[in-house]
């Protein structure tokens, strides 16, 4: 479900500014302009701007760096502050098996829920759901197909992927059977939930859960003249951190999403998010530490080494996690061709003023700064610039990532909560 322009989310609507789907020359071209200038290490210290330096220079020529540790030491903090948000998407992590329970909706009674993909569907069910793909309930489009609302007739809404009918291109129904396959294999609190699929008469669809509230992009983008809160923004960080964890490390085969974007990241009406389109998925090795594949994704978000390489493991989803976190901070999209040169890339430009002392000044002018946000953005770039080191066995796991998260939120609410008793 993606454009040459678009790069929308297929389960909600349209992206009309997204910088879409990969071109290699492209990306190559923002890589090689982003590499051209240094920065001065003003107001940080000499391992931050090595750090930063390193996320533009190709490996060849640094030095090496030392590994990062994975490692996870849980704080029995986390699991507080994950029921006091009214989330079973996750808690302190402990064995494998243990975990899945809590990151999977299904500790509940099996007899009382569906297993993902189970519902069976008829084409005139679907055609009554979505009015027969009418043109009003059209909530999507894309590269591959368009999506429609639809009303089941026990009520429930739901999300059509109708792919484009086109019997000469086979990778149209790679790409759809792709998501089946991927879909059907995973199920968290924060992933767009499977009901099914159909493919009859020449149409194929997907049905999963309808999502109310638009994606990420669309918020950051006040369309609906609304301001995402910074403690929002921060929520929506754990969320996709919870699912893209569950896809790497919980899920009965780990899975590489490979389209992590905002444009994907949807949201429901009290703003937990749910990670979407799964086109581009790829089941995870289990016996090497990377697949060679052909590179997929959308620019902006792509990992360097992975476009380089064609080899693709987990750590490419922390390079476009990282991203994402610049994204939340500064309300804007990775690549801005209308901005001036130096802020066009926007990666470049806010971990150039986080070397220099002056995240603040990259924050979403929608915003009003204030002591606790200064220290998340501070903590969320130093997130931010170890997931975009350009060698991925430099960069942290997304369990890592989530437990930093969750310390950073500690840290922001105790600083806001005593500014909101004095006022």
């Amino acid at each position: 479900m993606r454009s040459g322009s678009g790069g929308a989310s297929p389960w909600r609507r349209s992206d009309p500014g997204g910088s879409g789907e990969l071109s290699r020359a492209s990306v190559a071209t923002t890589a090689s302009s982003a590499s051209e200038r240094s920065v001065s290490g003003a107001g940080r210290g000499a391992s931050f701007l090595d750090a930063f330096r390193s996320c533009f220079v190709p490996p060849e020529v640094r030095s090496p760096e030392a590994s990062m540790s994975d490692d996870f030491h849980p704080s029995h903090q986390l699991s507080q502050s994950l029921s006091s948000q009214g989330s079973n998407s996750g808690s302190a992590f402990g064995s494998k098996r243990s975990i899945k329970g809590m990151y999977s909706p299904m500790h509940m009674n099996s007899s009382e829920r569906e297993m993902p993909g189970s519902t069976k569907f008829s084409l005139p069910q679907i055609q009554k759901a979505t009015k027969n793909f009418s043109p009003n309930l059209k909530i999507g489009q894309g590269g591959s197909g368009t999506v429609y609302k639809g009303q089941l007739a026990d009520g429930t809404l739901v999300a059509v992927k109708r792919a484009k009918k086109n019997v000469y291109d086979k990778h149209m129904g790679r790409e759809f059977w792709n998501e089946i396959e991927t879909l059907q294999r995973i199920e968290h609190l924060n992933l767009v939930r499977f009901h099914g699929y159909l493919e009859f008469g020449g149409e194929q669809l997907i049905i999963v859960e309808y999502v109310p509230n638009g994606n990420l992009r669309e918020h950051l983008d006040c369309v609906n003249g609304k301001v995402l809160e910074f403690s929002q923004r921060l929520e929506i960080a754990i969320d996709v951190a919870h699912a893209i964890t569950y896809l790497h490390t919980y899920s009965d085969h780990p899975v590489i999403h490979r389209d992590i974007k905002s444009s994907n990241i949807l949201l429901m009406n009290n703003f937990r998010a749910k990670v979407a389109d799964f086109g581009f998925a790829k089941l995870a090795p289990t016996d090497a530490s990377h697949v060679s594949t052909q590179v997929k994704g959308t620019a902006g978000y792509l990992d360097p080494e992975y476009l380089r390489t064609y080899q693709l493991n987990e750590k490419s989803d922390v390079y476009s996690f990282g991203v994402l976190l610049v994204e939340l901070v500064t309300g804007r999209r990775p690549i801005e061709p209308k901005r001036l040169i130096i802020e066009r890339v926007t990666t470049k430009w806010a971990m150039e003023k986080f070397v220099e002392g002056n995240a603040i000044q990259t924050l979403d002018s929608n915003l009003e700064a204030n002591d606790a946000i200064n220290l998340a953005v501070e903590k969320m770039y130093e997130l931010a610039l170890q997931c975009l080191t350009p060698t991925k066995r430099n960069r942290p796991s997304m369990r890592r990532c989530a437990e930093i998260l969750w310390s950073i939120r500690k840290d922001y609410r105790e600083l806001v909560v005593p500014t909101s008793a004095m006022n």
